[in-house]
């Protein structure tokens, strides 16, 4: 399978990152972990980079990992319908004290607009 991997420096986006690659490792699937500007986090684009790498390298798989610039949510949705990916992975959903998830931004659009499958990971 196909899978772009959207990751922004979040918790969720890590542990995205995590279960993506354990299960590229495993399915053999043909993975790409897409490195996109978030707003909501305090760690660095380089050090993001520096992680998907160490993930790729630990798990022993043939992975790209690239930096994407501009708009998150739109380029994660273009990148999946030109480049034929049929899996886009993204971290989010948090459970609210009353029980409702609540997503981010860039999850919701991707969400709202790809026309691939989306899973979240929480």
């Amino acid at each position: 399978m196909k899978v772009l991997c959207g990751i922004g420096g979040s918790d969720d986006s890590f542990r995205a990152l995590d279960r993506t690659v354990e299960r590229a490792a495993v399915a053999d699937d043909d993975l790409t972990i897409a490195v996109v500007d978030n707003e909501d986090s305090s760690v660095a684009p380089e050090d993001v980079l520096d992680r998907a790498r160490e993930a790729v390298d630990d798990a022993a798989i043939d992975a790209e990992v690239r930096r994407v610039e501009g708009d998150p949510g739109s380029r994660l949705v273009e990148i999946a319908e030109t480049e034929g990916f049929e899996e886009i992975v993204l971290g989010g959903g948090h459970t609210s004290p009353m029980g409702k998830i609540t997503i981010g931004s860039i999850a919701e659009f991707v969400l709202l607009n790809a026309k691939t499958s989306v899973t979240l990971v929480r």
